[in-house]
């Protein structure tokens, strides 16, 4: 199914997650932006949820998300797949490779739900995966009253009468998935993760540090010491900063500094000097501004001083003063034409593909 952004109009596909218990087929299905993890292992959690307990084994498909090796014999697990089972106190043995009968429960319970899910829905227009889920919610429960065909009773009283009774209790709490990564603490005091700027304490600078990703929040570790939390923000390009993780004075720790930066950006002009101040002085505090500075002087190694001197000049005329229009100047070789006021002189060339305001006359 798709799903329509409702301040962009583009559309994004929806795949859909099934599970089926083995003795009722009772269903559980939901709609999620993709296979990966970050959708994969909250999908199960909320299978067990929704069936009220756990059952002694998943058996999964060979996605990657779940099952790092195929194996006929000794799969191996992906190692958040495999923490989340232990949490739940439950294990996995994936289908053979290329052998659906392994899992024919839920191949079965795939086929229903297309059937008398989402050809039900394959009409109607959606905005969000909020949305989507709760209409495809009511269907599930449809489904699972639906009352069988040779046999007495539905899937939720089958389920209530074989499977319920067997399934472990939840825990008491529940699993929170969670990704680690390795990051390296940049002299301006943040580290990258997907795309955002996060803050460290500035002792930490060119360190490199581990970094616990969780739904809600970010946690940062040096040698097992939690050393800075924040909330995960899914903005791109943006910075979370927390004020204490900085020098005092902004400088007294960092072999950078403004005054450096500006010292530098003078040496190649007074247009490169005047750009760099606005972008030092446009951030809340300057250390936020490095990495754009840098990025905006290092192509004098590439470039000469007088073509980032020009690129520089033309960021500002157009009014866009910062090192992505400064670098797409230079790799477009913008900085090469002829300045505003020298555009008198520029003329188009005449040859026979230009018919002139005269064939319009």
């Amino acid at each position: 199914l798709e799903i329509i952004d409702a301040l962009t109009g583009e559309y994004r596909a929806a795949q859909i997650f099934v599970a089926v218990l083995g003795a009722s087929n009772y269903t559980f299905a939901e709609a999620t932006f993709s296979q990966k993890l970050e959708d994969w292992i909250p999908s199960h959690i909320r299978a067990f949820e929704f069936f009220g307990g756990v059952p002694e084994m998943v058996v999964p498909d060979n996605l990657k998300s779940g099952v790092t090796k195929a194996c006929r014999y000794e799969p191996l697990l992906n190692e958040s797949y495999q923490r989340m089972l232990v949490h739940y106190q439950t294990c996995a043995l994936p289908a053979r490779p290329y052998k659906p009968q392994d899992k024919a429960k839920v191949e079965v319970g795939v086929q229903i739900v297309e059937r008398w899910i989402l050809a039900r829905l394959r009409k109607r227009i959606f905005f969000s995966l909020f949305e989507l889920n709760l209409a495809i919610r009511e269907l599930l429960n449809e489904l699972n009253e639906k009352p069988f065909k040779k046999l007495a009773g539905n899937r939720r009283t089958a389920f209530a009468e074989l499977d319920q009774p067997v399934l472990k209790p939840l825990p008491g709490e529940r699993y929170e998935y969670v990704e680690w990564h390795k990051a390296r603490v940049h002299f301006d005091c943040h580290i990258e993760v997907k795309r955002h700027y996060y803050s460290v304490p500035y002792q930490f600078i060119k360190q490199e540090i581990e970094v616990r990703l969780g739904e809600k929040t970010l946690e940062c570790f040096a040698k097992g010491k939690r050393i800075a939390v924040h909330v995960r923000s899914v903005l791109m390009g943006r910075y979370s900063t927390q004020s204490s993780h900085l020098p005092k004075n902004h400088q007294a720790h960092l072999d950078w500094t403004p005054e450096r930066l500006l010292r530098w950006a003078a040496s190649i002009g007074e247009q490169t000097h005047q750009l760099v101040q606005m972008m030092l002085t446009c951030k809340p505090h300057p250390e936020m501004a490095y990495r754009s500075s840098l990025g905006l002087l290092n192509p004098v190694k590439r470039y000469s001083a007088q073509r980032v001197e020009s690129a520089c000049r033309m960021a500002l005329e157009i009014g866009s003063p910062n090192r992505r229009s400064v670098a797409s100047i230079l790799s477009r070789e913008l900085d090469k034409l002829p300045l505003a006021e020298d555009s008198t002189t520029f003329e188009i060339p005449v040859h026979e593909n230009i018919r002139g305001a005269g064939y319009y006359s």
